[in-house]
């Protein structure tokens, strides 16, 4: 894969487009609130068609159209136009187990803008107003020039002015709906379909993007409790448009997809009537369909995460005080005990659900185990091992483990074992119950190395890295690391993989990483540090690389490309040129610099580079007839000038003055922020503020040192690549770090041929060897 570049697309600029009708069934979502769940999916290219769950007497979920496309990628996105007085809108309305056409509180198009004057107001418009046929099958048509809202007209009428409209929805709510708040001792299912959309007149047709950016080698990973609102068409059309190939890492989420029962005055997961509710698998039948139509495989994802409120009590993992295991979200999720038969069998009646949706599409079954952990309490460190399923598979009364961060004696390390041996039991059983299911299903364990490999608890990997997960447990190895990435730790990235690699034994062949995510749109700088770590497991080899995640990638317009050209991560041959050749180059540094002179004399000057590019010429340094066959040699295995390679520069090769051995207080690395773990080597050329600052990508092994505030470091660093000094903790706020070093040029000849006469060269004219530097 070439060198993977990227820029962040606020909006369109010259790219390609195309027209899309108002209304059409793709781009309409759905909203509500919990526990309700809802879905809408295409059933046409002029249909859609809506699943409702409801528990209680004031459950709405809301078919949506919005005025602005917030939801896809910036270049994909439809054009806002707030104005729908030109448009008149047609459709075949059908329902079941919903509130009726003519019944009070039934189907109402709720209009959400501004009227003629500029005030904000919403407008209620109900759709038996508009129907022709029957309460559950009628044809429905508005006209938005004249819609009046109110239930009864003419006496009732509101009118409408649709020239400043936000967004509308549809009302679908159930037979019982009284907008208060009586449960139901048992869920109610409805649906609605739309057919034979068609929205006509002037202001009928929207122009929406139309890329299709070439394949860039990555995927993608989403989730549906990030997407649930959406149609799957439009989620994968959107993936396929970005340029995303090969499996899409689906997590099928923690919030959305669980049936609830009642018990009591709560609601919590249940079998009963099957896994999953009845929107939820209508989303996901489509999805798998919609995947297969452009040729995508989806590694269906199921974690041992389940969203707290609905979670059976004594499902969850709790800390030795029986507290729950709680994430941050808002509201939290917890995560079941890998004890309790219950949980775990649970866990594995959803998984066969889901895997017998990847079937039904003719899918090929690829499951993953997300991130199974035992919870440790990031406040202070208790693990989770001690709900009473866990207790009693421990032996009754397990030692007590206060912290599991930093050092623990004999008995605390055996009850770590232990729990790591079962957790990696009820994996095995997991994946088995898939195999059983499906014998030639793919099985993926997601590992998330910034937990289990925490260095303030070398031990807690006996619990949540076990060995039993080591291959071949299961087919592929995916890691995930992305709060390393984020904070700018490719050094610990590097050693948690090689960690991994080491303690489970999967080859890089049988490995995926998972680069991402950016959690707020604030925080969008950070796909710089997330497409280099892409970057960087691409280059080592992994079978296939991620990004986390689908609306995050859409929210801030990451738009990945391959880089081509000078520019790009060319072909590198890590030798020097032969030193008796080069020892006697000419050397020619080179600015590029704009100047403008006026009719007076006066000059503005503009530098293009910030560093200067330097040219050499070997050829005074070929004296020999030997020499002549050493640099052919050299030119032929670099293919001339595609391939490059190091060069010592005769007059500039180390950090300090000409001839003195590097110390490592000779250049400025940079200053610690308590985060930042990297730190490029750089040569600087002049004093202060004026300074030039060199990058330095080819530094000579065994020849870097460097300090901490003037105290040299014999360990805690090590050379990570390219010049970049990877440090094993983050140096603290405000300490300087400096360093010394001797360091080569990388370049390539300049061009893909050599002129060299034998009788010019015995008269003492020496052979042009022209090589330019490579920008790294």
């Amino acid at each position: 894969m070439a060198g993977l570049d990227y820029w962040l697309a606020d909006a369109r600029r010259g790219q390609e487009t195309r027209f899309l009708k108002r209304f059409a069934p793709t781009h309409w979502t759905v909203n509500f609130p919990r526990p309700m769940m809802a879905s809408v999916v295409t059933t046409g290219p002029d249909s859609l068609r809506v699943d409702a769950v409801f528990y209680g007497s004031g459950d709405l979920a809301g078919l949506i159209w919005d005025a602005v496309d917030g939801w896809s990628h910036p270049l994909l996105a439809y054009e806002t136009a707030r104005d729908f007085r030109d448009c008149v809108l047609r459709f075949r309305w059908r329902s079941g187990g919903v509130r009726k056409l003519d019944e009070t509180h039934g189907p109402t198009l709720t209009i959400e803008g501004r009227d003629a004057s500029g005030v904000a107001r919403a407008w209620y418009v109900r759709l038996w107003n508009y129907a022709s046929g029957g309460p559950e099958d009628a044809e429905i048509l508005l006209d938005f020039a004249g819609l009046e809202g109110g239930y009864l007209l003419p006496d009732e009428s509101d009118p409408v002015w649709a020239g400043d409209i936000d967004r509308m929805f549809i009302s679908l709510v159930p037979p019982a709906y009284d907008a208060g708040a009586t449960p139901f001792a048992v869920a109610q299912e409805g649906w609605a379909e739309l057919t034979e959309m068609r929205c006509d007149g002037a202001g009928s047709v929207l122009v929406v993007g139309d890329v299709m950016l070439p394949e860039h080698g990555l995927g993608i990973a989403t989730g549906y409790d990030d997407c649930f609102n959406q149609t799957p068409q439009r989620v994968v059309e959107a993936i396929h448009a970005l340029g995303y190939r090969g499996a899409i890492n689906h997590y099928v989420g923690m919030s959305h997809y669980f049936r609830l029962e009642r018990v009591g005055d709560g609601l919590y997961v249940s079998l009963t009537g099957g896994a999953l509710n009845a929107p939820c698998a209508a989303w996901h039948r489509d999805f798998a369909a919609q995947a297969r139509r452009l040729g995508f495989d989806v590694i269906w994802s199921l974690s041992y995460e389940l969203f707290d409120a609905h979670c059976w009590n004594d499902w969850k993992q709790r800390a030795g005080n029986g507290d729950p295991a709680l994430t941050g979200w808002v509201p939290p999720s917890t995560l079941l005990s890998p004890a309790h038969g219950g949980a775990m069998g649970y866990l594995q009646a959803v998984a066969l659900a889901f895997v017998s949706i990847g079937l039904a599409a003719e899918l090929p079954i690829r499951f993953q185990v997300g991130e199974p952990w035992w919870w440790v309490m990031p406040a202070d460190g208790r693990i989770c091992l001690y709900d009473d399923a866990a207790r009693a598979a421990f032996g009754g009364s397990p030692v007590a483990i206060p912290d599991v961060r930093g050092e623990l004696d004999a008995a605390q390390c055996a009850l770590l074992d232990q729990a790591g041996a079962l957790l990696a039991a009820s994996t095995a059983a997991l994946c088995a119950a898939v195999k059983a299911a499906v014998p030639g299903a793919v099985t993926h364990l997601l590992a998330y190395l910034p937990t289990i490999l925490d260095p303030q608890a070398p031990e807690a990997k006996r619990a949540n890295m076990p060995l039993g997960w080591a291959a071949p447990a299961f087919d592929v190895l995916q890691l995930e690391d992305y709060d390393w990435v984020t904070e700018g730790r490719p050094a610990r990235t590097a050693q948690g993989v090689a960690l991994a690699t080491t303690r489970l034994g999967y080859p890089v062949a049988q490995q995926h990483y998972l680069s991402g995510f950016v959690l707020l749109g604030s925080q969008a700088a950070q796909w710089r540090e997330i497409v280099a770590a892409a970057q960087a497991s691409v280059a080592r080899g992994t079978a296939a690389t991620f990004l986390w995640a689908l609306p995050q990638v859409c929210r801030d317009g990451l738009t990945l490309f391959r880089r081509d050209g000078e520019d790009a991560m060319q072909a590198f041959d890590d030798v020097v040129f032969p030193l008796g050749i080069g020892r006697e180059a000419s050397v020619s540094p080179a600015f590029s610099t704009q100047i403008v002179e006026s009719p007076s004399g006066h000059e503005r000057r503009s530098s293009d580079w910030a560093d200067a590019r330097l040219s050499f010429d070997a050829g005074p340094g070929v004296r020999s007839e030997a020499d002549i066959a050493t640099l052919i040699a050299f030119f032929r295995a670099r293919r001339g000038a595609a391939r490059g390679f190091r060069f010592a520069d005769p007059y500039d090769d180390r950090s300090g003055a000409p001839g003195s051995v590097p110390g490592p207080l000779d250049q400025r690395l940079g200053m610690g922020d308590g985060v930042r773990t990297s730190f490029q080597l750089m040569r600087h050329y002049g004093v202060g503020a004026e300074a030039q600052g060199r990058i330095i990508t080819r530094p000579v092994a065994g020849t870097i040192r460097v300090a901490a505030d003037g105290g040299e470091m014999s360990s805690g660093w090590r050379h990570a690549g390219l010049g970049v000094i990877a440090f094993d903790e983050a140096p603290a706020d405000g300490v300087l770090l400096t360093a010394g070093f001797r360091f080569d040029v990388p370049v390539r000849f300049a061009e893909d041929r050599i002129d060299i006469n034998r009788a010019t060269f015995a008269a003492g004219e020496a052979p042009s060897v022209p090589l330019v530097e490579i920008r790294e």
